[in-house]
């Protein structure tokens, strides 16, 4: 967790004990500031440098501990590479990789945000921090025992020294609060399903009401009653009844269509009759990382306020293959009328959000709609860990998607849609089979399929985020198991082009 993490802002002043954190370019060219701080240390510094073969490239470190002439216990100099080239995304990870400098007993840090020409720039040192931030998330709120060389300080301060104290710290308040955010998706992801099923999952987003959220949870009987069949099946054969929540935020202008994004929320995934192989099971306790998404989304864009009116919608299910479960060769009638003949009850994710992505369009009619879903294999043997699968009706919504994931690092690449597709979901039986039956074109068929449950030509992404969404690459500011991946990319989407 982050609560032991206290970060704040200061002046460029020597710290009296702790980690100090420098920054140098691929010069190794020290910020006025820190060459004064430093002192004779900076003799030191390149001597090291020089011994290490260490060059300042972007990225890269080099480490002193108790330096001469300095009374911090260590010294890290993390390398920036040419100043030039820095982008937004740059300072976050750099952020990360200063946090990462200071060991685990170590309870007090401080970062200079200073470049070789001067201090940085108010948003600038807001990312650094952002990094920082995002960097000092753990889960082990279960852990009852750690071995004394393991255990975290109780506290631990990071101050970020600025040149502009006061405005860092406001440009500070925007971000603080995405990756609040992105710690609420986090921890969601983490928890484990005999904790985090339907019902417990659609109570905890009750907490977003704090920051000005209306929500509303159907229940069973109330989706039922919408004739929402294809996500209740999934369902069905768990003792944990099946929740949908509705989650409002009404910051644009009255009246104002909203936008609008859907999470798939399965809070595990057996597969249910067509049960998954036992190994690696567990991992789909993270079957639910598309909704934890939404969920850590809806309290970004409420807490800072974000001048838009903005729905999330999740359909909150576990799958599980008891008497009542649903079977291979089932027929269900979606909330849009369709039918639909049941090939592989481990393809469940699609069948909830058929439903949700229904209903959304038909209730808000809004101007987009996105959904994440950790939906299939596929998509990871295509694009490995580094990319979500992005499948789209809109050109340009797409264009705006891949611009915030470039500037975010969130990455998102485009796959195709075509008709020649549907063929594979063609059934003897009902309107449609809900897979190709095929190991080919997995991820493909799956968005063909869900494409047909967008109400009204409504322009929409659908994010196959199996890759990013849990056990995630690990990154300078992800150590996590549960990533949060897609609450900064879409907060971006919203404040460069939904915003007024």
């Amino acid at each position: 967790m982050t609560d032991a993490l206290k970060l704040g802002f200061g002046p460029f002043n020597a710290p009296p004990k702790g980690v100090l954190v420098v920054f140098c370019d691929d010069g190794l060219k020290f910020g006025p500031a820190t060459t004064k701080v430093l002192g004779s240390a900076t003799g030191l510094v390149a001597r090291a440098a020089k011994a290490e073969r260490f060059t300042g490239k972007n990225g890269t470190s080099l480490e002193l501990i108790v330096p001469e002439g300095l009374k911090v216990d260590r010294l890290a100099v993390v390398g920036v590479g040419k100043v030039a080239e820095l982008t937004p995304k740059d300072f976050l990870k750099l952020g990360g990789i200063a946090l990462g400098k200071l060991p685990a007993s170590a309870t007090d840090g401080a970062v200079f945000a200073e470049l070789p020409k001067g201090a940085m720039t108010a948003d600038q040192a807001a990312d650094l921090a952002q990094g920082v931030q995002l960097r000092a998330y753990k889960f082990d709120r279960y852990k009852t025992k750690q071995k004394d060389d393991e255990k975290p300080p109780a506290k631990r301060s990071v101050t970020i020294a600025a040149g502009d104290v006061a405005a860092a710290r406001k440009a500070f308040e925007r971000r603080a609060v995405i990756a609040d955010g992105v710690v609420i998706a986090r921890d969601l992801v983490n928890e484990p399903a005999n904790v985090l099923y339907p019902d417990e999952f659609a109570r905890r987003t009750l907490a977003l009401k704090k920051v000005g959220v209306v929500v509303e949870v159907l229940d069973v009987k109330a989706m039922k009653k919408l004739g929402m069949n294809a996500l209740l099946g999934v369902g069905q054969g768990s003792s944990h009844d099946s929740r949908m929540v509705v989650m409002r935020w009404d910051g644009g202008k009255k009246g104002e269509a909203p936008v609008a994004f859907i999470g798939k929320g399965v809070c595990f995934d057996t597969g249910g009759i067509s049960i998954k192989p036992a190994s690696g099971m567990e991992d789909m306790k993270g079957d639910m990382a598309g909704a934890a998404c939404v969920v850590g989304l809806m309290h970004a864009l409420a807490a800072r306020k974000a001048k838009v009116n903005a729905v999330g919608l999740i359909g909150c299910v576990e799958n599980m293959p008891d008497g009542n479960a649903q079977r291979p060769g089932d027929i269900v009638k979606s909330m849009s009328g369709q039918t639909i003949e049941i090939i592989n009850t481990d393809a469940e994710g699609r069948l909830v959000l058929a439903d949700v992505l229904w209903y959304a369009a038909k209730r808000f009619k809004p101007k987009f709609m996105i959904d994440l879903a950790t939906l299939t294999g596929a998509i990871i043997v295509a694009l490995g860990q580094e990319y979500a699968g992005m499948f789209t009706n809109n050109d340009e919504l797409s264009r705006r998607l891949h611009i915030a994931g470039e500037a975010t690092g969130e990455l998102v690449w485009r796959m195709p849609l075509n008709p020649v597709y549907d063929k594979m979901l063609d059934s003897k039986f009902a309107d449609m089979k809900h897979t190709g039956g095929t190991r080919w074109g997995g991820a493909i068929t799956a968005a063909q399929f869900i494409q047909r449950f967008v109400a009204d030509k409504t322009p929409w992404v659908h994010l196959d985020i199996a890759g990013t969404g849990f056990d995630s690459r690990q990154t300078d500011i992800n150590k996590s198991w549960g990533s949060g991946w897609g609450v900064r990319l879409l907060d971006r989407l919203v404040a460069d082009h939904y915003e007024k």
